[in-house]
């Protein structure tokens, strides 16, 4: 039996960390180029074209028949074409995959709190969200921010300050 599990690219697996193994994988479409296979570790996603996403960078991912579409921290959207029935080979059954995906990011998330604004009653405001990276030991706070409200509102700010100083009191994190 093979040290590595079958269709897992060298590539991957020569830059794995100590302790790192492969969960899941699989193939994608010729227009991803690279090594046209997508990889799920207990530490991060690794696309075809070598990028590692560590999973508490990515936000959230979204599964649809032609792409796996993810938002990465700092990055944005990316999006990775996946096999349609059409393809060579068939259709792929990316059910595993994306469980993978979806408990791994999930995992990395310590608090998730959404926070009304302006008011206590509104139904728009901001989230606070603490993660940590998988095997990790700093914990990473991050303010989305709900339609419509402004960055550099000096109100927001305060608010947000404010809210994060209880959250993290109240969590100890």
């Amino acid at each position: 039996m093979p040290l590595f599990g079958r269709g897992t690219p060298e590539s991957v697996h020569s830059r794995l960390v100590r302790g790192e193994r492969v969960l899941a994988h699989a193939p994608v479409s010729e227009r991803a180029g690279g090594d046209r296979t997508l990889t799920a570790t207990t530490h991060a996603l690794y696309l075809p074209d070598g990028h590692r996403v560590v999973w508490s960078d990515i936000d959230r991912a979204d599964w649809s028949p032609d792409a796996m579409t993810f938002v990465e921290e700092g990055v944005g959207s990316r999006s990775v074409p996946l096999c349609s029935p059409d393809s060579p080979g068939g259709a792929v059954d990316y059910r595993r995959l994306a469980e993978t995906v979806s408990e791994r990011v999930t995992s990395t998330i310590l608090v998730n709190r959404f926070v009304p604004y302006p008011r206590e009653e509104s139904s728009s405001g901001f989230r606070l969200v603490a993660r940590r990276s998988p095997g990790g030991s700093d914990v990473h706070w991050r303010v989305h921010l709900g339609e419509g409200l402004e960055a550099d509102d000096p109100r927001l700010s305060d608010a947000v300050s404010r809210a994060l100083a209880a959250l993290r009191e109240q969590m100890g994190v």
